[in-house]
This record gives structure tokens, C-alpha cells and sequence, in this order.
């Protein structure tokens, strides 16, 4: 009741009151690791289905705005299969690390100008630029996942430039 107490009169919680309270409510809400990775499973495969449906509207009418939708929708959903790997407080607090902060900021800011530019302004050629801005964006933050990986690209794109 203390722990309530303080953090309604804005009080700041102890680091390791933060990591009890974090705790317990992953100890209330823990999946089995096997239904971890079929949640994984299902929503990554989920989220490159819809990128693919995405792709395949691109040849209907206004398939530039259901491209769109249904693309972002599957990054979305991609992103959020790894909340059943490492829990969603985890998964959040990982997205907003240093080292990925800027790439996370600018894949999330490149969703909802690509939802905007499609469905409210309905410019296709807005749209498209923030796709490639949003891909890209999303690259360099997978990449931030695997070690070095970010260097590799770093000095590979400076070797080409440099020819």
C-alpha cells in the first residue's frame, strides 16, 4: 500500500521497487516459453502477410493506399510478435535505448505519416516516399540487434561512396 501510496503523491519509485513491481506483473501475466513462441510465430507470420497482401495491392485500384495500410499494419504487428520473447515492458525499453532511439522514433513517426498520407491527404507519392523512409528506418533499427551489424553497413555504404 506504501509503494501505491507514493507513486500516487508522485513520488519516485527505488530502482528496486521499479524492478519488484515490473516483476510481479510479469510473474502475473507469464506465458509458457512454448506459448511465447507460437504467439511469436503467429504474429510475425501474421504481420508478413499483410506486408504481401500489401505488395499484391499495389496492382488494384488505389492500391497505393492499401499498400500502405496493409504494409505499416505488418510492421506493426512484426514488431510487436518480439513483446512475447522478452515481455512488452522489456520489448519497450530495448525500442528506446540509446542505440536505437533515433531509428525507433523515425520508424513510429514514418507509420503514422504513411497512415496520414494515405488515408486523410491521399497523396501516393507522399505515401510511397515515407514507405522507403519507413523500410529504411526499420532496417537500421533491426540491425541494431545484431551485434556490429551497423558498422558493416557503415563502412560497406562509405567504401561504395568512396568509388
Amino acid at each position: 500500500m506504501d509503494k501505491l501510496r507514493r507513486v500516487l503523491s508522485g513520488d519516485e519509485p527505488t530502482p528496486e521497487e521499479e524492478s519488484s513491481i515490473i516483476t510481479q506483473i510479469n510473474d502475473m501475466s507469464t506465458l509458457s516459453w512454448s506459448t511465447r513462441i507460437k504467439g511469436f510465430i503467429i504474429c510475425f507470420a501474421l504481420g508478413i502477410l499483410l506486408s504481401i497482401l500489401g505488395s499484391v495491392a499495389l496492382f488494384l485500384h488505389r492500391g497505393i493506399v492499401v499498400f500502405a495500410v496493409f504494409y505499416t499494419l505488418g510492421n506493426i504487428i512484426s514488431m510487436a510478435s518480439t513483446c512475447f520473447l522478452m515481455g512488452p515492458f522489456k520489448q519497450i525499453k530495448k525500442m528506446f535505448a540509446e542505440t536505437r532511439l533515433i531509428a525507433t522514433i523515425i520508424v513510429l513517426v514514418m507509420m503514422v505519416l504513411t497512415f496520414i498520407a494515405a488515408i486523410v491527404w491521399k497523396k501516393a507519392g507522399l505515401t510511397l516516399i515515407f514507405i522507403i523512409i519507413q523500410s529504411l528506418a526499420m532496417t537500421w533499427y533491426s540491425l541494431s540487434y545484431i551485434p556490429y551489424a551497423r558498422d558493416a553497413v557503415k563502412k560497406t555504404m562509405s567504401a561504395i561512396l568512396e568509388v
